[in-house]
C-alpha cells in the first residue's frame, strides 16, 4: 500500500505541476515575452550648445551707488539668485537688453517683476535707483539670457536621435542654479587643446564651434541633457546593452572621451564607493588610472562631463564631476539615472 501511494502521489503531484504550467500559459497574453535588457549606442563624442533660457534669469546681485550710498532695490524687494523673470508691468520681457531699456525707460517709477521661482509664479515691486557714476537707472541685478558650452555625449538611443550627455545639468557659473530651457542647439565640435588639471585649479578641454548645427537641446536636468541629433554621428564604441546599478562592481571600467579631433578613446578608471540607492549625479567615484589620459589631461577635466562607463562590456554610467582637491578622481552618474531623467518633460514659464 505505500509503494501504491506514493506511486499515486507522484502522479497526482505532476499533474498538479501540468496544469499550474497550463494556467500560467492561458493567463499570459499572446505575443507576451520577457522584457529585454535595453541597448544604447555608446558616446563619447564631444558637443556644444547654444541655449536661450526660459525667461531671463538672475544670477547674482550688483550693489547701485546712488545718493553716495550703495543700495540694492533687487533685492530688498526679495528677488533671489536663480529667480526667472518674465514679465515687467504684466509685459513679456525675453531679453536682457529688453530688460535693461524697461528699467531706464520707467526711471523711478516702481516696476511689478512677475518671477519663476522653482514650479512657483511670485511678484514683486521694486524701484530702480540712478546711479551716481553715469546717471543711468538700475535695480540691481546681474542677469543671463543666453550661454554656450561644451560636453560629453554619453549615450545615442537605438534610434540613432535622441541622445544624453553630461551626466549632470548645465548649471550657471555664479548661483550654481539649474539653467532652465527655452531652446538649445547642438553644434559639432572640434577639440584643439587641453588646459591639465592641478590641484585647486580644474583642467579644461579647449575648442570651437562647427558651422554645422547637427541636433536640438529639449531638456535640461540635474542628470543630465537631452534632445535630438539630426546629423547622425559615429559611435567609436557601438552598441552596448544598459547596465543595471546592482551590477555596477568597484574596480577596473573603461571610459570614452574627445581629447582631440581623433574623436571617441578608451581609457582605464577605477570605480569605489558605490552608492546603490543614489539618485542625484554623485553616484560613485571615478579615478582616472591611464597613464596616457593623466599625461595628457592630469586626470578628469571640464568638458569630459557626460564621459560614457563601460564595465564587463555594458554602459553603466557617466563621469560627472572632478575633485578640486584632487583631479585624478571625481564622481560618476548610473546610466539608469540619466535615462530616468530624459523622461522628465521641462518645466515651462507659468
Amino acid at each position: 500500500m505505500n509503494r501504491n501511494f506514493k506511486k499515486t502521489s507522484a502522479k497526482a503531484l505532476l499533474a498538479l505541476l501540468l496544469c499550474s504550467v497550463l494556467l500560467c500559459a492561458l493567463l499570459l497574453p499572446v505575443g507576451a515575452a520577457l522584457p529585454q535588457r535595453e541597448h544604447v549606442f555608446v558616446g563619447g563624442g564631444a558637443f556644444g550648445v547654444r541655449y536661450v533660457t526660459d525667461g531671463i534669469m538672475v544670477v547674482g546681485y550688483c550693489d547701485v551707488t546712488s545718493g553716495g550710498h550703495a543700495k540694492n532695490p533687487a533685492k530688498a524687494a526679495g528677488v533671489r539668485p536663480g529667480d526667472c523673470i518674465t514679465k515687467i508691468n504684466g509685459q513679456s520681457v525675453e531679453s536682457a537688453k529688453a530688460l535693461a531699456e524697461m528699467i531706464e525707460n520707467g526711471k523711478e517709477a516702481p516696476l511689478t517683476l512677475t518671477l519663476r521661482r522653482d514650479e512657483e509664479v511670485k511678484s514683486v515691486t521694486l524701484s530702480p535707483l540712478a546711479c551716481d557714476s553715469d546717471g543711468h537707472w538700475r535695480c540691481g541685478l546681474w542677469v543671463r539670457d543666453t550661454g554656450a558650452g561644451i560636453g560629453t555625449v554619453t549615450y545615442i538611443h537605438a534610434n540613432g536621435k535622441d541622445f544624453g550627455g553630461l551626466g549632470h545639468g548645465i548649471c550657471d557659473g555664479a548661483s550654481g542654479c539649474l539653467v532652465p530651457l527655452s531652446r538649445g542647439t547642438v553644434m559639432g565640435v572640434s577639440i584643439h587643446d587641453v588646459k591639465r588639471g592641478a590641484v585647486g585649479t580644474p583642467g579644461e578641454l579647449k575648442g570651437q564651434f562647427t558651422a554645422a548645427k547637427i541636433g536640438a537641446l529639449t531638456t535640461n536636468t540635474p542628470c543630465g541633457v537631452f534632445g535630438v541629433l539630426t546629423d547622425p554621428q559615429p559611435t567609436t564604441a557601438g552598441l552596448l546593452p544598459v547596465g543595471h546599478r546592482d551590477e555596477l562592481h568597484e574596480g577596473v571600467a573603461t571610459c570614452w572621451c574627445t581629447l582631440d579631433d581623433e574623436g571617441p578613446q578608451e581609457y582605464t578608471v577605477k570605480i569605489s564607493d558605490i552608492h546603490r540607492a543614489a539618485k542625484d549625479n554623485k553616484c560613485f567615484t571615478v579615478t582616472v588610472t591611464d597613464e596616457a589620459l593623466l599625461e595628457k589631461t592630469g586626470g578628469i577635466v571640464q568638458g569630459m562631463s557626460g564621459s560614457p562607463i563601460i564595465q564587463n562590456g555594458k554602459l553603466v554610467g557617466a563621469i560627472t564631476h572632478v575633485l578640486i582637491g584632487n583631479p585624478t578622481t571625481g564622481y560618476g552618474i548610473f546610466i539608469e539615472n540619466m535615462l530616468n531623467a530624459a523622461q522628465i518633460p521641462m518645466a515651462k514659464a507659468g
